[in-house]
């Protein structure tokens, strides 16, 4: 029997009766002038889906409760509801994945009013993930600082922020909390989960966890685990966040941040998302003032500015523990595990259509090991489409080459095959 939630109010966004949110065509709004066609202005919901009656088990070994989740709908489910495509966000992502938030004033994200959802470009009508056929859902990660419960909502037992109390999470516990809400909403079975990034290694899960409810996973830049070398740049920028003078053990809320650390660790991890050539086009090694060197230890080179750019920019955004958890989960998650540590074993549990998509110049999950997965998968006799995109533009290539990955998933959703 679907475990029954209770909806509430949660920090003053208001979540609707699911069946109305779902089946009720909302008359579209304009978009802001100059963008391209959307899904319009959209409002973030949240829901109660844990509570001390029904705590949410961890693979840490623990329970957790409350969690409330946030999260965002486009489109409309249809009279036989097998029409819903779960979207999963990377590290830094949200349940805003497309549109325009009407919320961004009421959440306290200065950033969203500005600027389309992380995949507008794939999510909206007409689009790979077309609105008008499908109800796309996205939401939060269990962790994350943008709605969902993490370490800095405020912990039942003490009354004050969580910090490092926060249970340890892992991909595994974001996709038993994902499957709480699908359920909340009346779903019992999804058209397909997608992601990029680890929001791939979600989809993967998905597929693993919950073989009789999904048809099928769309897995784009990501693999059954991250590298060796993607694990060690999480533990650089993890030490670069807790060696900050103001990270006082994760208890720093109320009081200076340790912006300085998360500065750094966002500059590392961007490094990652980049690849060589895009590095060469975008900057060279060209120099601020356009001329030669400044002769002096600040900002003289412009890949310097840039990154310095991105890193304070994710400080005024995002929540240093948040990061912390985010990427540990990152390095914890292996989908062998499933199989006892034999990927071939685990890859056998999974009943849907796979596609698994690649970027040639993406080195942080190479096509290597996008590969090495879609072999597994074809060895366990599994439906499964496999494409290496040739790209300069890294592992950011996901959210950039749209145009390939829209045409991938158009013919993959329309079980077309994609040449």
């Amino acid at each position: 029997m679907r475990p029954s939630f209770k909806a509430v109010r949660r920090g003053g966004l208001e979540m609707s009766d699911p069946l109305n949110v779902l089946t009720k065509k909302t008359p579209r709004q304009f978009d802001p002038a100059g963008s391209p066609r959307s899904v319009g202005w959209t409002r973030a919901h949240r829901v109660r889906l844990a509570d001390e009656k029904n705590p949410l088990p961890l693979d840490c070994g623990k329970t957790i409760a409350p969690v409330d989740v946030e999260y965002e709908i486009y489109g409309k489910l249809n009279g036989a509801r097998d029409n819903a495509i779960l979207i999963c966000h990377a590290l830094s992502g949200d349940a805003h994945a497309a549109g325009w938030s009407a919320d961004a004033g009421r959440l306290g994200r200065p950033w969203l009013k500005n600027r389309p959802g992380w995949w507008d470009v794939m999510i909206g009508p007409g689009k790979a993930f077309d609105t008008d056929k499908y109800c796309v859902i996205c939401s939060n990660i269990l962790g994350s600082c943008y709605g969902t419960t993490g370490p800095s909502s405020i912990d039942p037992e003490t009354g004050r922020p969580y910090g490092l109390r926060f249970p340890v999470v892992t991909v595994g516990d974001w996709v038993r909390l994902q499957e709480r809400l699908i359920s909340h909403l009346g779903i019992d079975r999804l058209l397909a989960v997608a992601g990029g990034s680890l929001g791939g290694q979600q989809a993967l899960e998905w597929a693993l966890a919950y073989p009789d409810r999904v048809e099928s996973a769309i897995i784009i830049a990501s693999a059954a685990r991250l590298s060796d070398q993607g694990l060690a740049f999480n533990v650089v920028a993890r030490n670069a966040i807790m060696t900050d003078p103001n990270f006082k053990d994760g208890d720093y809320y109320g009081g200076p941040t340790p912006g300085r650390g998360l500065e750094v660790a966002r500059m590392l991890g961007h490094i990652t998302y980049l690849s060589e050539t895009s590095m060469e086009n975008k900057f060279g090694r060209r120099f601020c003032n356009g001329e030669g060197p400044g002769f002096h230890l600040g900002v003289d080179f412009e890949v310097e500015g840039y990154l310095r750019h991105q890193g304070k920019a994710f400080v005024e955004r995002f929540d240093a523990n948040s990061y912390l958890y985010i990427t540990r989960a990152m390095d914890y998650y292996d989908a062998s595990a499933w199989g006892e540590g034999d990927l071939d074993k685990a890859c056998r549990r999974i009943e849907s259509r796979l596609l698994l998509v690649s970027f040639s110049s993406d080195w942080l999950y190479s096509p290597a090991h996008t590969k090495e997965l879609a072999l597994a998968l074809g060895r366990a006799r599994k439906r499964v489409s496999y494409a290496n995109i040739e790209s300069s533009y890294g592992h950011d290539a996901f959210l950039l080459e749209v145009e390939k990955l829209s045409h991938l998933v158009r013919c993959f959703l329309g079980e077309g095959v994609a040449e």
